[in-house]
């Protein structure tokens, strides 16, 4: 008989489409794109190769989430570390093609704090949401973190997630705004006011200053506008910040994390639905069956003075959800080091 041999386990597919124009934008805002899937801990690079397709590098950290760069620097939380990622090429360099380097340099041991959105402020601090503890932190040399504001209704630090705190607004340098799911005060609370719970708070002066928001996510100020992701209902929009009123710019077909602007537009991350009760019942289900559709994995570039959604990147197979997106201004093809291969061995700069 003939020697039986076990068939060849098929690779995870992954396949990333994108439309007509998507690299013309890129070409055209002469910026790249980086985000994060925390699902199945990938760090996606996206740019323009010199013959115009698709440029697509990824790099594989567990859980990694938020996002922050100025091009030369990266600054990403992952499952128990903050990591630093330094550009090593110069300017006119390039590697293999690529015309950003970014290499991991320092990592924080922070425990696993379940760190969501991570910025850097104007005195080069970086500051983070500490979800787990629900407050907002920076990195210590000698801690896991150090706490820096917790919201009013939390009665004590506490690793117990009970409001998911989880978005970060800068302002003038500094922070100034930032989301959560609910104003729970007990272990896991936020779960029970996904629906309309959520909240946006002033944190210079303790402020409420928008809720009944549903599961709200990335809040950022740009051109002196406050805007956030109503994710649990599936919208883009503004926050007046006398009134407290949002207001809807734009529906996106899936549940929304990761914000980020290029001029005049914004580009969103977009997930599908979960499968267990987190994402469940909210009145983004609705929303999108008034409308004939399915929630999608990717980005979207929203045009902010039409309120149009004009270009996309889809994203099938393995890979569901993402979090967090940034630009990265003046980069055309970027790529990273990780730790699965040995390029980090062999990759030595010299200051």
């Amino acid at each position: 008989m003939p020697e039986q041999t076990s068939p060849t386990p098929e690779k995870p597919r992954l396949e990333l489409n994108a439309s007509r124009q998507f690299t013309n934008w890129l070409t055209e805002q002469q910026c790249s794109l980086a985000f994060t899937t925390y699902q199945t801990g990938k760090l996606f690079l996206i740019g323009v190769q010199p013959d115009g397709r698709l440029s697509i590098f990824e790099r594989t950290f567990n859980r990694c989430m938020g996002l922050w760069s100025d091009a030369q620097t990266v600054w990403m939380s992952s499952l128990y570390q903050m990591w630093r990622f330094e550009n090593v090429l110069e300017p006119g360099q390039s590697a293999g093609g690529f015309d950003r380097l970014y290499v991991p340099q320092v990592g924080n041991t922070t425990g696993d704090i379940d760190a969501h959105d991570v910025a850097v402020d104007r005195d080069g601090r970086v500051v983070f949401i500490n979800t787990l503890f629900g407050c907002l932190a920076t990195l210590s040399d000698t801690h896991s973190f150090v706490p820096l504001w917790r919201p009013p209704w939390i009665s004590k630090l506490a690793a117990e997630d009970r409001c998911h705190l989880n978005g970060l607004a800068m302002e003038e340098g500094l922070p100034a705004y930032v989301t959560a799911v609910s104003r729970s005060d007990v272990a896991d609370g936020w779960r029970d006011r996904r629906r309309d719970g959520g909240c946006l708070v002033d944190i210079r002066s303790d402020a409420v200053v928008a809720d009944g928001l549903s599961m709200p996510h990335s809040p950022r100020v740009h051109r002196e506008q406050l805007w956030l992701l109503n994710s649990g209902r599936g919208f883009l929009g503004r926050v007046d910040r006398a009134s407290g009123k949002f207001e809807p710019v734009t529906f996106c077909p899936g549940y929304l994390r990761g914000l980020t602007f290029v001029g005049d537009f914004a580009v969103v991350g977009m997930s599908q639905a979960r499968e267990n009760k987190t994402f469940s019942g909210l009145e983004l289900d609705d929303n999108l069956a008034q409308r004939d559709a399915e929630a999608r994995c990717g980005l979207g570039v929203i045009d902010l003075r039409s309120g149009d959604m004009v270009h996309w990147l889809t994203i099938e197979g393995i890979v569901r959800e993402l979090y967090d997106v940034v630009v990265l201004p003046g980069v055309a093809r970027p790529m990273a080091l990780g730790f699965k291969t040995d390029e980090i061995r062999r990759t030595i700069s010299v200051g």
